[in-house]
């Protein structure tokens, strides 16, 4: 999955893998299935990737995106 800047994405559900802890503290954080996360800048390595839900602005690496199930929304 190629993770651009000024994309927004839809959160579908969680990969079957997922630790439980980290899952529980994505749900905390607002990262519902449902909710749109935004990708406001990627570092130029590709980590960390800053992105925005509706609660939080968040640096996450980007194998930690790859635990979740997105979907692009395109406007």
């Amino acid at each position: 999955m190629q993770i651009k800047t000024q994309t927004t994405w839809r959160i579908a559900g969680y990969q079957p893998a997922i630790n439980p802890h980290w899952r529980q503290k994505l749900l905390t954080m607002g990262m519902l299935p449902g909710s749109l996360i935004e990708v406001i800048r990627v570092a130029p390595l590709g980590n960390p990737v800053q992105i925005r839900t509706r609660r939080v602005s968040l640096a996450v690496r980007h194998s930690d995106l790859a635990s979740l199930l997105l979907e692009e929304v395109v406007s």
